[in-house]
């Protein structure tokens, strides 16, 4: 029977890997179901950019800001936190009926990705030994790849036969999964 350690590093490793993939997954989905959205919503050029940006544009202002809230207020807070407003602006992003709603939904869930980003893998790096940290670090990127590379797959698989507002719906259940 595993001791109570190696069952927090597994815990970790677990729910840590899940929110490593759903993040780059839903960046690159998103990609594909930009012609979809930009019909539905009679986004120019511009506005359509900044459905892909906005996120990442979050993302990128808020990781060391929000890194620091976690050695502040402690990671598993942030990261909890990171992951509830994820799931909670992937929601809100199907529901959008506009474009300008959905960039905003879109730069929320790059702020949710920001706390995710930077917390899981220094919860990761905080209860792995040295001599097993490599491995497990090696488990979470893994995932990160392999979001990016079904990202656009899946995204364009729920864009054909579904629509695009699929591609945010699929990320609740394993958002409230990781919360819980």
């Amino acid at each position: 029977m595993p001791t109570p350690d190696v069952v927090e590093r597994r815990t970790v490793l677990i729910i840590a890997t899940l929110a490593a993939f759903l993040t780059p997954f839903m960046g690159s989905a998103v990609n594909i179901a930009l012609p979809s959205i930009a019909a539905e919503f009679d986004l120019d050029a511009v506005s359509l950019s900044l459905v892909a940006s906005s996120y990442l544009l979050a993302t990128a202002i808020f990781l060391v800001p929000l890194g620091r809230c976690a050695d502040i207020y402690g990671r598993k807070l942030v990261f909890t936190i990171g992951v509830v407003v994820f799931t909670a602006s992937a929601l809100l992003s199907a529901l959008a009926t506009s474009g300008l709603m959905l960039i905003l939904f879109r730069f929320l869930e790059g702020v949710g990705s920001a706390m995710i980003y930077g917390t899981g893998i220094a919860m990761i790096t905080s209860v792995f030994p040295p001599e097993e940290r490599g491995r497990a670090l090696g488990i979470n990127v893994t995932a990160v790849y392999i979001g990016l590379s079904i990202g656009p797959l899946l995204g364009g698989f729920l864009t054909e036969f579904l629509t695009w507002r699929s591609i945010f719906l699929t990320n609740i259940p394993l958002g409230i999964y990781i919360v819980f």
